[in-house]
């Protein structure tokens, strides 16, 4: 990685804490190979398949963390420049505008400036991934039964900071030299909600294009 990049993609810039696993435990042990196999350069194709063994529920709750992770990091890097000024509204383009709604304070559908929506996502995504009852953390503790639904809406969420970025804040990307870095996160993310159907294919349609372009 380059210096600029580095300072692209120091601590500070990043959006919040993040999420860590326990030394020790088997999601620990995930995480370390899921990302040798991204170290290694291996096909990210290949990476995101379910190895032979482990239960579905460890390899989503490993993914869905990093990619918060990843994708709250690259949201960091950008958000001085995404403003209620310059995006009054969260959209991706002119046909894509997302409303926020949480069952607590927004009850219905309700549109936001982008950066109070991005605000509202990742905290809706930090609560419910240091709870205990749904990301649980100790060795023997079940998942909830809706655990994979949870992430979906997860997952789709964070979709939609990617689809924001790419439309609207892509040019600042290149000016800090992190287009591959970007890239290579969107790919892996692509990839990974498609091997195991975690998002519903027209919440993809934004930015069906480019990753036709990118990922085919």
């Amino acid at each position: 990685m380059s210096i600029a990049l580095k300072q692209v993609f120091n601590k500070d810039k990043t959006f919040r804490p993040k999420r860590k696993f326990e030394p020790g435990t088997q999601r620990f042990e995930l995480h370390k190979r899921a990302q040798a196999s991204l170290n290694s350069g291996v096909d990210l194709k290949a990476a995101v398949q379910l190895p032979n063994g482990e239960d579905l529920n460890d390899w989503v709750a490993v993914h869905v963390v990093d990619f918060f992770n990843r994708i709250n990091l690259i949201y960091g890097t950008i958000c001085e420049f995404c403003t209620e000024r310059t995006c009054p509204v969260m959209s991706g383009g002119p046909k894509y505008e997302y409303r926020w709604q949480d069952d607590l304070k927004y009850k219905k559908p309700t549109a936001l400036p982008a950066p109070q929506y991005m605000n509202f996502l990742m905290d809706w995504i930090e609560v419910q991934i240091n709870n205990e009852d749904i990301f649980p953390t100790s060795v023997g503790v079940p998942f909830p039964k809706n655990f994979l639904q949870i992430c979906k809406k997860i997952l789709c969420r964070l979709f939609r900071v990617f689809v924001h970025v790419y439309i609207h804040h892509f040019d600042r990307i290149i000016i800090m030299g992190a287009e591959a870095h970007v890239n290579t996160c969107y790919k892996h993310f692509y990839y990974f909600v498609t091997e195991l159907n975690l998002i519903d294919r027209k919440e993809l349609e934004p930015l069906k294009e480019m990753t036709a372009r990118m990922c085919h």
